[in-house]
């Protein structure tokens, strides 16, 4: 019975018309996949009378899931359902440049069935369990970039770990989730000790890590060890608002805010990158290849990154992956 397979609880309650909660309850059993491809389902007069429901209701709803390419009918076989759409849940923290070419790929990767619903939590944790909507199970998966608050962990535990993939940031990953993360300690580390020849030439290395940035503390830590190993004069800036270019002084950049100041200093005081001044930014975007003949980055790859998280909506394999973190070198340093 078609009872079974969607909810129309209350269905004569509230201001929404009846026929609309038909079609809303077809629809997001078809979205949350209860509903494949190919399924019958019952016909106009079957449906009137199990639910005590007037026809023309029943008609106004089915033609309006026909008319927005749900279902279909042909003759001596009835309504079933056409392509098997499906609902996702992107769950990021803001919008910045390269996190729009992590969802680019991410869109264009995806079979044309998987509708997606991306959200913003801003670093709230109202936002981010509000957005979960976990209760009504209305998503297939959800794709989650969390943050380090111990209701965000709670929240998270509540999903299905076959329908959850953690991204970008290791904080409250358990052995048996899926991933796809960042390696912001030891492969940071890496990428430093590979530009270690183009450090040198400075008096002195700093990283800018201003109050309000969220960029995870382990790449601050892996800092101060790289630093103390090669006997480097280091600082770790933690206060935008006194922030100052110095000459001869290397400068490591998470946030691209800071990064525009620090770049404005340059131009005012007419510092050459490369020579006068260094700057090494976390994150490749496309602005970076040309700005000052090209800022240095310390990145993944945000196309693989929306690439593989496609790939785990429409795969049932586990997925645990760290994405490789690469230097790329320009003038810049």
């Amino acid at each position: 019975m078609v009872g079974d397979l969607i909810n129309l609880k209350n269905i004569g309650s509230n201001d929404i018309p009846k026929y609309k909660k038909i079609f809303n309850a077809f629809k997001e059993s078809i979205e949350t996949n209860v509903f494949k491809s190919g399924d019958s389902i019952p016909s106009i007069n079957e449906f009137s009378k199990d639910y005590k429901i007037s026809r023309d209701t029943v008609f106004k709803a089915y033609k309006l899931l026909k008319n927005e390419g749900f279902i279909k009918s042909t003759p001596n076989k009835g309504y079933y359902i056409t392509d098997n759409k499906i609902k996702v849940l992107l769950l990021i923290s803001t919008f910045k440049a390269y996190k729009e070419v992590l969802y680019h790929s991410f869109m264009q990767n995806l079979p044309n069935n998987v509708i997606v619903d991306l959200q913003f939590h801003h670093y709230s944790v109202k936002n981010f369990k509000s957005m979960l909507d976990i209760q009504s199970d209305k998503y297939f998966k959800y794709i989650v970039m969390g943050f380090d608050h111990p209701e965000v962990k709670k929240a998270i535990n509540k999903i299905d770990e076959s329908k959850l993939l953690l991204i970008d940031w290791d904080l409250h990953s358990k052995k048996t989730n899926n991933f796809i993360l960042q390696d912001f300690g030891q492969g940071f580390y890496n990428c430093l000790e590979e530009a270690l020849p183009l450090f040198k030439k400075y008096n002195a290395v700093k990283f800018i890590y201003p109050e309000f940035t969220y960029h995870p503390w382990e790449s601050v830590v892996y800092f101060k060890k790289f630093c103390q190993k090669h006997n480097f004069d280091f600082n770790v800036i933690k206060s935008s608002k006194s922030f100052i270019v110095n000459k001869n002084t290397a400068y490591i950049s998470v946030n691209d805010r800071m990064l525009y100041k620090l770049l404005d200093q340059c131009l005012d005081s007419n510092y050459e990158l490369g020579k006068d001044v260094g700057v090494l930014s976390y994150n490749e975007t496309p602005i970076k290849r040309f700005t000052y003949k090209g800022i240095s980055v310390v990145s993944v790859d945000f196309h693989e990154f929306g690439a593989k998280a496609a790939e785990f909506i429409t795969s049932d394999a586990p997925m645990q992956s760290y994405l490789p973190t690469k230097l790329i070198l320009r003038e810049s340093l």
